[in-house]
C-alpha cells in the first residue's frame, strides 16, 4: 500500500527483439506518466505490461535527471548494488535546454525556454509544458510549427481522445500548445475554438478531526509530527510546505507567509499555537539552516518523503482510507466550514482566486446534513 501510492519509478532489465531495454514500472500518476511519455522512443510492452526505452547510458542519465525532485527511482532490480534514490540537486529550465537526445528527436525551440524563464513559471509547470509540447511536435515530424493549423491540432486532440488519454493529459497538452502559439509567439486566442474535455466534478476527499489526531499521534518523530500538523493546521499544499523557510514563520503575528504559492501568489495563513510549540522543539533538535524542513546536506526536503510520512502514519493509525498530503488541506477547509468560518476567509487562507473554487467544500461539510433526519427514522422499526 505504501509503495502503491508513492511516486516511485522502478527500473527493470528487458530484452525485446534482441535488444536491451530499460523497463519503467510505476503506479498511475499524472506527472510521472507525462514525463515517461516525453522520453525518447518510449513504447509499451503488452507482454510485460510496462513502458520501456532503449538501454543506453544516455537514457539512464535522462531518467535520473527527469525524475529529480519528482519521484524516487528504484534501481534495486537494475543494478547489482541497490541504488534507490536520485541526486536531489535542484535543476532549472536551463537543464532542459542543454539536454541531448538521439538524432531526429525534436526539442522545444529556444524561445519556448526563454518565455518560461521570463514568465517565471514553476519548475513543475515548465517540466510538463516542455514534455507535452515535445510529444506534440515529434508527432508532427518535421512540419513547420507555424504551418500546424487549428484543424490539425483538433484532429491530433481527437486522436488522444480515441487513445483514451485522461482529461488531465489532454488539458495539459492543450495548455502546452496554447502556451507556444499564444504566449511565446504572441498570437492571442489563436486556438479559442479548441474544445477542452469536460472536467469531471470530483468531491474533495477529507478525513475527520479524530483521524487527523490519530495521524499526528502516530508519527515517528517531532519532525514528522510538525510536517503533518502544518499541512493540516495551515491548509498547505505539499510544495508550499517544502518551500517554507525559517523566516516565513512569524510567531509574533502568529501567521505563516506563503511565498510564490500556486500561480505565483503570496499569501498568509494560520500559525497554530500548539504547532508553534512543536516547531520550537523541532528546531532545537534538528537545527534546520535555510528551509524549515531539510533533507541530508541541508537540501530542501523531498515531496516523496512527505507522502511516505503521511502514508506511514495512516497505516500505523489504522486508517483504512488512502491518505495523501492534499487530503489534509481539504480537511482543513472542510473542518473550518463545519465550525462556521465564513467561506470568504477560507478562500483567502487557501489562496483561491474565487469563492467558486472554495464552494466545493460546502458539498462535503456535514454540519447541515447532520441536522436532517432520514425519513426511515420516523418509522420506528424494531
Amino acid at each position: 500500500m505504501k509503495e502503491k501510492h508513492s511516486r516511485i519509478v522502478t527500473l527493470k532489465h528487458l530484452f525485446i527483439n534482441q535488444e536491451k531495454k530499460i523497463g519503467l514500472k510505476f503506479y498511475p500518476n499524472k506527472i510521472i506518466q507525462t514525463i515517461v511519455k516525453g522520453l525518447p522512443q518510449v513504447k509499451w510492452s503488452k507482454e510485460f505490461e510496462i513502458a520501456y526505452i532503449p538501454n543506453t547510458t544516455q537514457n539512464i542519465d535522462l531518467i535520473f535527471d527527469n525524475f529529480r525532485q519528482i519521484a524516487w527511482v528504484n534501481c534495486s532490480h537494475f543494478y547489482p548494488k541497490k541504488i534507490s534514490t536520485i541526486n536531489m540537486k535542484p535543476i532549472s529550465v536551463n537543464y532542459y535546454r542543454n539536454r541531448k537526445f538521439a538524432a531526429g528527436y525534436r526539442t522545444c525551440p529556444e524561445e519556448f525556454y526563454q518565455k518560461l524563464e521570463l514568465k517565471n513559471y514553476s519548475l513543475n509547470t515548465a517540466r510538463i509544458y516542455i514534455s507535452m509540447f515535445e510529444i506534440f511536435i515529434n508527432h508532427h515530424g518535421r512540419t513547420e510549427l507555424n504551418s500546424i493549423d487549428e484543424n490539425s491540432i483538433r484532429n491530433y486532440l481527437l486522436s488522444l481522445v480515441r487513445e483514451e488519454k485522461s482529461e488531465s493529459y489532454i488539458n495539459q497538452m492543450i495548455n502546452s500548445i496554447k502556451f507556444y502559439y499564444e504566449v511565446v509567439m504572441e498570437m492571442p486566442n489563436r486556438f479559442y475554438s479548441i474544445e477542452r474535455p469536460q472536467k469531471k466534478k470530483q468531491l474533495p476527499k477529507v478525513i475527520s478531526k479524530e483521524e487527523i489526531g490519530d495521524l499526528i499521534q502516530n508519527t515517528n518523530n517531532i519532525k514528522h509530527k510538525c510536517i503533518i500538523s502544518l499541512l493540516y493546521s495551515a491548509g498547505l499544499r505539499r510544495g508550499e510546505l517544502l518551500n517554507l523557510k525559517l523566516e516565513d514563520i512569524d510567531s509574533k503575528r502568529m501567521v505563516i507567509t506563503i511565498n510564490g504559492g500556486k500561480g505565483g501568489k503570496d499569501r498568509i495563513t494560520l500559525l497554530s499555537e500548539s504547532v508553534l510549540n512543536d516547531l520550537r522543539i523541532y528546531y532545537k533538535e534538528w537545527k534546520p539552516n535555510l528551509y524549515l524542513f531539510e533533507g541530508k546536506a541541508g537540501v530542501k526536503y523531498s515531496g516523496a518523503s512527505v507522502v511516505k510520512i503521511v502514508q506511514n502514519a495512516a497505516v500505523k493509525a489504522n486508517i483504512r482510507k488512502t491518505v495523501t498530503p492534499h487530503m489534509l488541506r481539504h480537511s482543513f477547509a472542510t473542518h473550518l466550514l463545519e465550525d462556521g468560518t465564513d467561506l470568504r476567509y477560507i478562500q483567502v487562507l487557501l489562496g483561491h482566486n474565487s469563492t467558486q473554487t472554495t464552494e466545493i467544500y460546502t458539498q462535503v461539510a456535514t454540519t447541515n446534513i447532520k441536522a436532517i433526519k432520514s425519513p426511515i427514522d420516523s418509522l420506528y422499526l424494531q
